[in-house]
Formats: C-alpha cells, structure tokens, sequence
C-alpha cells in the first residue's frame, strides 16, 4: 500500500512539474483569438490591431478565427468549453454584456466561465441623421421634429437587442423623441438604407459613419458618451445636448475559466505594453475609440456592471425578445 501511495504522489509530482514547465514556457506554439462576428468590422479591425502587436510580444502568431452566430453566443460557448490552457482566447465585446437579457437559456455563464484578461476600450456610438430625410441639425431639432411630424422617426439597428438598439431605446425615453426601431442583420444593410433615405437616423459607429458624414449624406448630431471624440471634435455629447445617453461598442480579452494565472499574467503585461504602443493608441483613436486598459479584476467587475446596466435598460423600457 505504501507503494502504491509513494507510486501515485510521484505522478502527482511529476504531472505538477510538467505543469509548471509548461507555464513558464508559455507560450510555445500559436494562440487563436477568437472572435464573435464577421470578418472586417469594428471587432475584427481592433483585433488584428491587438493581435498583432501581441504576437510580437509573446513570440507566437495570433491567430484571428471568426465564428459569427446567434449574437455571439456560439463562439462564446466554445472558449466557455476550450481547454483552459491558454491558446484560446476571446475578445469580447459588448454583446457579452446584452446577451444574459436576449437570451433565455444561455450555453455558459457570462462571468462564471470567463478568466478577464484585460479591457481594451470603447468606441462610443454617435447618433446619425440622413441629411436629406431629416432637417434636423441639432439633437433639440431633431426631438421637435420628431413631436412634430405626423409619423415617428425611424431609427436603425444591427439587430433586436444589439446596443444601437438599445441606444436608441435610451435616447427616446430620455428625450420624448417619438421613434420606431427598425432592427437589420448586420450593419452593411442597415447603413445602405440610412444613406440612400430609406432610413432616417440610427446610433452607429463613428468610424463607420465617418466617410458619410464628410460626403454629406449624413449628418452627425452627437456622440453617446461623457466625453467628445478625438475624431470628432466638434461633436457635442449628448449630455451636452440635454439627454444623457450612453452607448459604445467595447472590447476586452478572457480566456476560459480555470486558466493558470501566471498565464493570464503573461497575457495581461503583453497586451498592456500593447496598449501603451503610440502606434496602436493612434491606429484605435482613428477607429473612433478611446483607449482606457484595465486589469483582469477592474475589467472583471466592468462586465458585471455591463449585464446590469443593460438588463435595467431593457426592463425599464420593457423590450421583449423573441
């Protein structure tokens, strides 16, 4: 017995050694960033942004895989579900927060199977006007108008639930504007139809909106945040315009629970000496984001306050899901 005791405690011993070894060589091969919509939007760009600068640091290639589906649920669920080892990450983004209020049965935990690893940023949505559907130039007018017209004022979103929904759900109750949402799949359709007038306003992407906004098409009345935009100075917030509303596309990097913490550690240094690169705050800054890194536990508690935010909005507002 006494054997077969020695015999197993050198296994345990042997299996934790190699353990360590593994830690302290980490990491030895390539990473997958996983992601949770398509390729070439806002989330894909900062991504490879990161990701990038990541790889040089670590010494490995990060790998960016899309998986886009039911909100992101899919992809979400399967680093929920990858071995916690390090090499399968995710840079989350604000459906993370949105989905436990969709969603009625969600595959995972949106806090409980996630190992934060750091906040990237945000990019705050800035509420669009067609130029020619809507006389409006100030948030105030286009409230008046919208009182006034003998139809609501529609409004886009990428998808019922999604943040530029919810953005304007926000903005109607805090200002009186009568508006009706009209929900897209995805931002490209959704866009075509706000720049060709089918569509009169919609909170989106300062990035996204900007090229329209120099062409004329569309007329920006303000950015949803405390704060003006570097690349759109002149811009007032709509605090400034009278009705405090806030809403921003975010991004920040987990892996699964259950991830060794000096691996998290070493992923945390990368891409908070990422984050400090001139280049990259510029190359992010000109994406319409701001910059403002945060450690696994602020980032931690920053999710949490998310969910929260987002679930008093929806059942204020009382907004359903099908």
């Amino acid at each position: 017995m006494n054997k077969l005791f020695a015999g197993l405690l050198t296994g345990l011993v042997v299996l934790a050694a190699g353990a360590a070894r593994a830690q302290d060589n980490y990491p030895n091969r390539p990473i997958k960033l996983i992601i949770a919509f398509p390729v070439g939007g806002l989330l894909d760009t900062v991504s490879r942004v990161v990701g990038e600068k990541m790889s040089t640091l670590l010494g490995q290639p990060m790998i960016i895989e899309a998986r886009p589906g039911a909100g992101g649920t899919l992809a979400t669920a399967a680093v929920a579900k990858a071995e916690p080892d390090g090499y399968t990450l995710m840079m989350l983004n604000d459906n993370h927060a949105l989905n436990p209020s969709v969603f009625k049965n969600m595959p995972y935990d949106s806090v409980k199977d996630f190992a934060p690893i750091g906040f990237v940023g945000s990019a705050p949505l800035v509420l669009v006007a067609n130029a020619k559907a809507v006389p409006a130039k100030t948030v105030k007018e286009l409230v008046a108008y919208s009182q006034a017209a003998g139809t609501p004022v529609t409004y886009g979103s990428v998808g019922i639930g999604s943040a530029s929904h919810l953005a304007g759900e926000m903005f109607a109750t805090a200002s009186g504007a009568r508006m009706q949402h009209i929900p897209y799949r995805g931002g490209a359709p959704a866009l075509n139809d706000l720049v060709a007038g089918h569509l009169q306003t919609q909170f989106m992407s300062a990035v996204i909106a900007q090229p329209h906004i120099q062409s004329g098409a569309l007329r920006v009345l303000a950015t949803a945040a405390s704060t003006r935009l570097e690349i759109l100075p002149d811009v007032p917030t709509t605090a400034e315009a009278g009705y405090p509303v806030e809403a921003a596309y975010w991004f920040g990097l987990v892996a699964p629970a259950g991830t060794p913490p000096a691996i998290i550690a070493r992923l945390e240094k990368a891409l908070a000496q990422t984050l400090a690169m001139p280049e990259v705050k510029k190359r992010l800054i000109d994406m319409g984001a701001i910059v403002s890194p945060l450690g696994p536990k602020p980032f931690g508690d920053y999710i949490q306050a998310e969910i929260k935010k987002w679930g008093d909005v929806i059942a204020q507002n009382k907004i359903t899901f099908q």
